[in-house]
């Protein structure tokens, strides 16, 4: 286990992506480095009301505590009372004009360590997309960078974590999914260290070209007040989503972790209706009917 390289790995994808963001937007992101007074600290890499990303950051973070967080021990009871590190890169991006999806990655590692016993390891991540309006040929090309992510790893492997993914990115309140998934991982250590951490490196890498040729392709559709009220209405889903059930969420604020890059992730604009229902045959009711019930896109 090389947690110096696991670190090094992701300081620089982070780099790189926020790079690859900064070409697209013509502009910088601001960088905002932290200490965690519990230990360790992380950087902020965001962007606000910019003329691509509406709001968007890219966040490394490593942190470590004496006591794991009840959201970690939750499903691994045995792992109470340890001391822990977490660290990894998340990113979340909400894009200006609603012809492009928000997006969302995150790769990261955790151990688990006790005096007398080995550490306790593990890495997570994954990618997924929120359209607002769908087209197949997003869906497709997101999927199929998904799948060459993983397919070193076992032809089964995509289809796995894919599935997975649809289960997680899930408003079981709503009784419908976040967006058109992607894939997801989580408690990765079934192998050795060198296997689990490749696997990870890959689906980082893989996230500019799954995300970045849709944002070129659609950034430049003309659109109105109607799409951008659907836009706003789709994102309180994505906050629902965030606040309610994700384990990373609660993870960060149930560490102590900093409030403001935990929710970095939350859009600028958004709107709740009561009991709204889109009008029959338009193209915000075929978001419902055609891309948000779980399919296969590869």
């Amino acid at each position: 286990m090389d947690i110096a390289s696991v670190r090094d790995y992701f300081t620089g994808l982070q780099d790189r992506i926020v790079g690859e963001l900064e070409a697209v937007e013509g502009a910088p992101f601001l960088r905002d480095a932290w200490d965690r007074p519990q230990g360790g600290g992380g950087i902020s890499r965001l962007i606000e009301d910019g003329k691509v990303f509406e709001r968007g950051g890219v966040n490394f973070s490593h942190v470590m505590g004496e006591q794991m967080p009840i959201s970690a021990t939750a499903h691994r009871p045995e792992l109470a009372g340890r001391r822990w590190q977490a660290m990894g890169v998340s990113l979340v991006l909400h894009p200006r004009n609603p012809y492009c999806p928000t997006s969302h990655m995150n790769v990261r590692f955790f151990v688990a360590e006790k005096d007398g016993e080995e550490p306790v390891w593990w890495f997570g991540g994954g990618m997924d997309l929120t359209p607002y309006y769908g087209f197949e040929q997003d869906a497709e090309h997101f999927h199929r960078a998904c799948y060459s992510a993983l397919e070193p790893f076992g032809v089964a492997t995509y289809h796995h974590f894919k599935s997975w993914c649809d289960r997680y990115f899930f408003l079981k309140h709503r009784n419908e999914a976040r967006g058109i998934g992607g894939i997801f991982f989580d408690d990765l250590n079934q192998e050795d260290f060198e296997h689990c951490f490749a696997l990870t490196q890959s689906v980082g890498d893989h996230f500019s070209a799954a995300y970045l040729p849709i944002i070129q392709r659609r950034n430049d559709i003309t659109y109105g007040e109607r799409e951008r009220d659907f836009q706003a209405y789709r994102r309180g889903r994505y906050v629902e989503f965030n606040l309610v059930w994700d384990r990373g969420t609660l993870f960060g604020l149930q560490s102590g972790g900093r409030t403001e890059s935990i929710l970095m992730s939350l859009p600028p604009i958004v709107k709740w209706r009561y009991d709204w229902k889109p009008e029959p045959g338009s193209e915000e009711e075929k978001l419902y009917t055609d891309f948000l019930p779980p399919r296969d896109w590869v």
